[in-house]
């Protein structure tokens, strides 16, 4: 049987997979080190152990990291039979919304025109154009658009991806009225790019639209906020709500899956 860290520790540690790199989040450096020693004694495939030395920070929503055991910060995380390479160090990633992002990909048609408005390395881009859809890839990360584009051609879409670096509000001027489904995957400050999403918007247009409220109103505000800038161009109807996880106390990161409908 294999050895798992617990049964060096004694304790069952807090861990997060991604790809070859084992995560750990631990403010004592005695602990953590204790930890990373004992996962790289144990049996589970690992190469890398991190400990997380900060919040997520900037525009860019990456964070610092500590390396406890092993050597770098990249690696290859496999998804629901995808692969995205990555460099925890440079672009934001959570495996813990796998489930969610495949709710999400299940939904598209091959027919579809898809805007991912803040595509990262393309944990949602390239299995929606795995499913035959078109996709624009945007995110402001020049280094998460170059990997995006390396996993396109890993997972073999990259005719199907077209990835933009750049501020969606100003680097997808020129897919205007074309999107059939936009993923708003930025949950703090979506709301502060609706308007684009509504110039990117089809006459019948899907919005993923995430958000970040208060246990006692989790869905009524980005409501509010979607239909208020669809006014009069779109009836809004929110199909999906969908609470993904639990992100502070009395706080949720949500999605609203809506629909625009060009009056």
């Amino acid at each position: 049987r294999p050895t798992t860290p617990a049964e060096i520790l004694g304790f069952e540690p807090s861990l997060e997979r991604l790809g070859d790199i084992v995560i750990v989040d631990e403010d004592d450096p005695d602990r953590a080190a204790a930890i990373a020693e004992a996962v790289m004694a144990s049996d589970l495939p690992c190469e890398t152990v991190l400990n997380r030395a900060s919040p997520i920070e900037g525009e860019l929503r990456v964070r610092r990291w500590n390396v406890l055991a092993g050597d770098g910060t990249e690696t290859v995380h496999r998804e629901y039979g995808h692969e995205f390479a990555l460099d925890v160090a440079e672009v934001y990633f959570s495996p813990r919304l796998a489930t969610e992002r495949h709710r999400v990909v299940t939904q598209v048609d091959a027919s579809e025109t898809v805007v991912d408005m803040f595509a990262g390395v393309g944990p949602y881009a390239i299995p929606m154009a795995t499913r035959g859809a078109d996709v624009v890839a945007c995110d402001l990360n020049e280094t998460a658009i170059e990997y995006l584009r390396a996993n396109a051609e890993r997972n073999g879409v990259a005719d199907r991806v077209t990835a933009i670096a750049g501020d969606v509000r100003r680097a997808t001027t020129e897919h205007a009225d074309t999107a059939d489904r936009l993923v708003m995957n930025l949950p703090h400050s979506a709301d502060e790019f609706l308007d684009t999403a509504v110039t990117l918007a089809g006459d019948d247009c899907v919005i993923h639209y995430y958000d970040i409220q208060h246990e006692d109103d989790p869905f009524g505000p980005g409501t509010e906020a979607i239909r208020a800038a669809a006014g009069d161009e779109y009836a809004v109807d929110v199909e999906t709500e969908q609470i993904v996880r639990s992100y502070a106390p009395h706080e949720y990161n949500v999605c609203l899956d809506a629909r625009l409908t060009r009056r």
